[in-house]
């Protein structure tokens, strides 16, 4: 049995191109869900990657469910934070639940499975961890004040934690995708889809495909020299 990879928010988009990625690598899989039972059937018989559902925003609900992947695929070597929601509105009309939801969601999420997970990997003195943040936490984006402070606190988290990790073998690495041709980016009507192409410099949306392919390079057993990075891919849109 290969390396053991959980991909959180594993069955649709960006996540979903993770886990296969992963998987065709030689990694034995574990897609985590929350809600989508139909969803998650789908993807479970059309690609052989076992799927297990729990709410990452919920620390028992992890403990669990981690504790239940180890049970049935062995120990946890790599940890793909992707999870995440919006709950978009200017901050002057947000709500409290609105700020709430992303902040557990996509934030509290990273520490509750990275806390899960990171005590077996310093025993065994092995583990690659990959927080998906997001180029609206590098830049920041009307209307996201929300999911922009969870994006960009996922960028410091990593920082700490690959500092406090390095001495046990453990990698924490980011990656801040852009603009990707996902269902949320799609959902962005027409004409302001056209404005946001208009600013990337290669021209285009990017692919799930490609966010997976940095995943790999920065899970990879021969990555261990890689530690409190972010990989940027977003066709440019981003530089610093």
């Amino acid at each position: 049995m290969g390396r053991v990879a959980v991909v959180t928010g594993g069955i649709r988009g960006i996540g979903a191109a993770i886990a296969q990625a992963l998987d065709k690598a030689g990694y034995t899989v574990a897609a985590n869900y929350h809600q989508d039972d139909a969803t998650a059937t789908r993807f479970r018989e059309s690609t052989g990657i076992a799927v297990y559902k729990w709410d990452v925003s919920d620390f028992t609900a992890c403990q669990s469910g981690v504790a239940k992947v180890s049970e049935d695929l062995g120990a946890i070597d790599v940890l793909v934070n992707n999870a995440g929601i919006t709950r978009d509105a200017v901050l002057h009309k947000m709500s409290p639940e609105e700020w709430g939801a992303v902040l557990e969601t996509n934030l509290t999420s990273c520490f509750n499975m990275c806390r899960c997970t990171i005590g077996p990997m310093r025993e065994r003195a092995f583990g690659r961890i990959v927080n998906i943040g997001s180029i609206n936490g590098q830049a920041g984006q009307y209307g996201q004040v929300n999911y922009a402070a969870a994006k960009s606190g996922i960028h410091g988290f990593t920082k700490a934690l690959a500092q406090e990790s390095a001495g046990k073998g453990i990698t924490v690495n980011a990656i801040a995708p852009g603009y990707i041709d996902t269902d949320m980016v799609r959902a962005v009507p027409p004409n302001v889809l056209e404005k946001i192409i208009a600013r990337i410099p290669v021209k285009r949306l990017g692919q799930a495909e490609e966010i997976a392919r940095g995943v790999l390079f920065l899970a990879a057993d021969d990555a261990g020299f890689i530690t409190g990075s972010t990989l940027s891919i977003n066709g440019g849109q981003h530089m610093y």
